[in-house]
């Protein structure tokens, strides 16, 4: 007859096997998710004009940061950079950049188009922000965010963390949406206001972006328009240089922020 040691041990073993399984399976539930989602951005990311004109925006904000150095020298962070789209681009201009990204899969998913990019300007680290996963403090000259904080469960946090990893005098960029999107609404929209062929392209971002909502965990959303969002970042720390809407139909806000040298 098994002893009551034995019979705790196997039921111990069993549950560490099925533990296994399903991270196993979950593991790969999230690398098809993942994979999926980075093809789908990628094709977004390279056809739709919002993303484009989104992409020129901030690339400005961050050469206007940092005028005067080579741009070698100028460190970056892009939080929440997903698959990696707009980090490849800060790095293809030329800045050394870092993506952190929270999700592990779009991590592995990043870093394989980094190898086949070859940019040794670049890196991607699994970590959140907010955690103090962000690097030490004071070592980046530039902060980016481009639609993370209105979906993190602690936005305000996530602010804090960005001043804290800035060196004193640096500037971060932030992008949030100031209201939910509806498809077939601002479809409408897009199609009263410039006709029918800008409105069937919004489709092209409209339609996956509601799929990605809905399998998303719920957080937030976090929205915030020009006062919340200037209140938040002084709060945190931040000097506001400039705002202005942004990306689809005006739906986001972009903000320019800077880390302001403390006195002695």
């Amino acid at each position: 007859m098994p002893s009551v040691g034995a019979e705790t041990g196997g039921r111990a073993a069993a549950e560490g096997v099925m533990g296994a399984v399903v991270r196993a399976l979950q593991w790969g539930l999230d690398r098809m998710l993942s994979v999926g989602y980075g093809v789908v951005y990628d094709a977004i990311f390279e056809r739709f004009r919002p993303y484009q004109d989104l992409q020129g925006e901030v690339l400005e904000l961050v050469e206007k940061s940092a005028p005067d150095a080579p741009r070698r020298d100028v460190q970056v962070l892009d939080v929440g950079c997903g698959p990696g789209n707009f980090t490849f681009v800060l790095a293809e201009a030329g800045f050394s950049t870092i993506g952190l990204e929270a999700y592990g899969a779009l991590v592995e998913l990043a870093r394989e188009k980094r190898r086949a990019k070859r940019l040794a300007n670049l890196a991607f680290r699994h970590g959140e922000l907010s955690a103090g996963s962000g690097g030490r403090d004071t070592s980046f000259d530039v902060v980016v965010n481009i639609h993370g904080i209105y979906v993190h469960p602690e936005p305000v946090m996530l602010l804090r963390e960005a001043r804290r990893v800035l060196k004193p005098g640096g500037h971060a960029v932030f992008v949030n949406p100031t209201r939910h999107v509806g498809q077939w609404s601002t479809f409408r929209e897009i199609k009263k206001r410039d006709g029918v062929r800008p409105a069937v392209a919004s489709l092209l971002w409209l339609i996956p972006n509601s799929i990605f909502e809905l399998a998303r965990k719920r957080i937030g959303p976090h929205y915030w328009d020009e006062t919340q969002f200037a209140e938040n970042l002084t709060a945190a720390g931040f000097t506001v240089l400039a705002t202005r809407r942004t990306f689809l139909n005006g739906a986001s806000v972009l903000v320019w922020a800077r880390r302001d040298v403390e006195e002695s």
